[in-house]
């Protein structure tokens, strides 16, 4: 497995665990980042949602496939920033940007990843 796709496949099992426990127990998900668990059933929508995109990412990983391995870097850096932005315009608690953060640091791993010679 390539560095780009250990990153990726990382990126991944973090999904599994985000997504596993915003699904099966938002409280302990969301508890430690201050984010206040909704009555409404949308931290466990995006559960599922997280553990679907986890499947993308560690089929795209272990399969090597670049295009898609590639194509997350923007996609995890725009998350990023929107959900910086949903904070920083009053739209969401300070605690998401822990979830900004992993996204972000994912994305500039893999994009390094590929920046080395030996990376597809």
């Amino acid at each position: 497995m390539t560095q780009a796709a250990r990153s990726v496949f990382w990126f991944g099992v973090y999904l599994v665990l985000a997504g596993g426990g915003l699904l099966l127990a938002p409280a302990l998900a969301l508890g430690p980042a201050g984010i206040p668990v909704p009555e409404e059933p949308w931290a466990r929508v995006a559960g599922v949602l997280a553990l679907c995109l986890a499947v993308y990412y560690l089929v795209a990983a272990r399969s090597g496939a670049v295009a898609v391995m590639r194509a997350t870097v923007p996609v995890r850096a725009a998350v990023a920033l929107v959900f910086a932005a949903l904070v920083g315009v009053g739209l969401a608690p300070a605690g998401l940007l822990l979830f900004a953060a992993v996204d972000f640091a994912g994305a500039l791993w893999t994009a390094l990843a590929y920046r080395t010679p030996s990376q597809p």
